[in-house]
């Protein structure tokens, strides 16, 4: 494909980032450009994407993709750490050249890669991949040693009860108010995994296989809809190890990871999303926070730079984001809206800044103080450092997701794994005065999605449309669904 660009120029829309020699550029390797009125997200959006082609990094093994720009001490081979590689898959897979992240993906199952040293969502994000591509030979190819992994976890967390356990730490949350037992996190990882393998065996003509896997899937499902959730207090929680397998009593962000993979059985479980905007829950000026604010644990002070009881982090916020738009796509319920997906996207852009001697930039590292914005690991490492640890480890820390909610959400694109495109744009028509995704490679396709409330943005005249190889495909007066099948 040329020019899949259509509507927004390429030369208009370059970044002005400093490059350092060796260093894959965004535009080198090829992008969705966007162009919104709020400048804040679009400022971010490519500031994003510049720090996650600088994690791009050549082995002998082929292309990885790292989570710290330095090297650290714990990261595995080629400075890799498996923690957020579900997070690289699914930013990554929006990318015009498509060299990079199977080779990463095939990396994970290499002798010496570590998939499960931390919690991964393995084959849910290579499906995810291959949905959004079209092209699902990757999967195929790595389906047998997807299953060793399955099986591998299975061994090592699987419990007597169904469910699976986890250190906090290995879900890469380390001092967590709920601790270690059997997460909602690594419960869904697991679901996501053994659904997809379902539809990975299926699409191999291995029906008895596909079966066994969606029995399993449906199994576990059953256990967290069940014995994980809180029907008090309308909340997913952690069996607490150190509390011989209870449920905890507060809630903590995590409880809405099982709605990145469409765990829960109704929309009547969407009440647990009231919390998220309460200020007395989650909500915060830098959040959403990774404990509730009324939790006695909230902000506790421990001898260490990285807590998951309160702080605010990327890597979770990122999961949120992706949670609830599956909840607006997928369930019905009149508890939160697309205006609150526009409203989180745009305060986790608004979290994206460093100032310092007068000076704002766009910045990410690992965690924030959720009252003031101050990076809280960097300012701890940076005023005492800890031997072994680096300081100033976490600048442009590849650790979360952003450019994919852009464009899963606020652009609508949802991927699947037959030939419908499927657009639901989560903003509303009051949320900004115009916004264009374009250049999306989708299935072999260049999508653009453009939203101009006036018309005089783009010249197309106002409304919402949606553009498939140049043709104009929807056309709307405001933003709304669009589901066509293409050609």
């Amino acid at each position: 494909m040329a020019n899949p660009y259509m509507i927004l120029s390429k030369q208009e829309k370059m970044a002005l980032h400093s490059r350092k020699l060796g260093e894959l550029s965004p535009f080198d390797i090829g992008i969705p450009l966007v162009d919104a009125s709020d400048k804040t997200l679009e400022e971010i959006y490519y500031f994003r994407w510049h720090t996650y082609c600088k994690h791009i990094r050549p082995t002998p093994e082929g292309w990885v993709v790292t989570e710290f720009y330095p090297p650290v001490p714990w990261a595995g081979k080629y400075n890799t750490i498996s923690c957020p590689a579900g997070h690289h898959l699914y930013e990554g897979r929006w990318l015009h050249d498509g060299k990079y992240l199977p080779s990463y993906a095939r990396f994970w199952f290499t002798p010496e890669a570590q998939p499960r040293k931390y919690s991964f969502w393995a084959a849910d994000a290579v499906y995810a991949w291959c949905m959004t591509v079209g092209d699902f030979s990757l999967a195929a190819e790595l389906y047998d040693a997807l299953k060793a992994n399955f099986a591998a976890w299975e061994e090592e967390k699987g419990m007597e009860n169904g469910l699976y356990s986890q250190l906090d730490k290995r879900d890469g949350m380390e001092y967590s108010a709920g601790g270690s037992g059997c997460r909602p996190t690594i419960n869904s990882y697991m679901y996501g995994d053994a659904a997809a393998l379902s539809k990975i065996a299926a699409r191999l003509g291995k029906s008895e296989e596909a079966a066994a896997w969606r029995e399993k899937a449906a199994a576990l499902r059953d256990k967290i809809n069940t014995m994980l959730w809180d029907e008090d207090a309308e909340f997913y929680k952690t069996l607490a190890e150190d509390r011989n397998y209870e449920k905890t009593e507060m809630r903590e962000l995590c409880g809405y990871v099982p709605w990145c993979f469409g765990v829960p059985d109704s929309g009547e479980k969407a009440a647990a999303w009231k919390f998220l905007n309460d200020e007395n829950h989650f909500y915060a000026p830098y959040g959403p926070t990774t404990t509730e604010r009324c939790c006695p644990d909230f902000m506790k002070e421990f001898s260490h730079e990285c807590l998951w009881n309160g702080p605010s982090w990327p890597f979770a916020t990122s999961q949120t984001i992706t949670a609830l738009g599956n909840l607006l796509c997928n369930y019905d319920q009149t508890v939160i809206t697309k205006h609150d997906y526009f409203a989180l996207l745009r305060l986790f852009a608004g979290c994206h800044y460093l100032t310092e001697n007068g000076k704002t930039v766009p910045f990410i590292d690992e965690n924030l103080d959720p009252f003031t914005g101050r990076w809280l690991a960097r300012d701890i490492l940076l005023a005492n450092p800890i031997p072994k640890k680096v300081p100033g480890r976490g600048e442009d820390y590849n650790h979360s997701s952003f450019c994919d909610l852009v464009l899963t959400g606020l652009a609508g694109v949802r991927s699947r794994d037959d030939n419908v495109l499927e657009i639901r744009p989560l903003f509303a028509e009051s949320d900004m005065d115009y916004f264009c995704a374009d250049g999306i490679l989708y299935h072999g396709h260049s999508l653009c999605v453009l939203w101009d409330r006036d018309g005089t943005r783009y010249g197309k005249g106002p409304g919402f449309r949606v553009f498939c190889d140049g043709d104009e495909l929807f056309a709307a007066d405001i933003p709304c669904d669009c589901i066509k099948e293409l050609r």
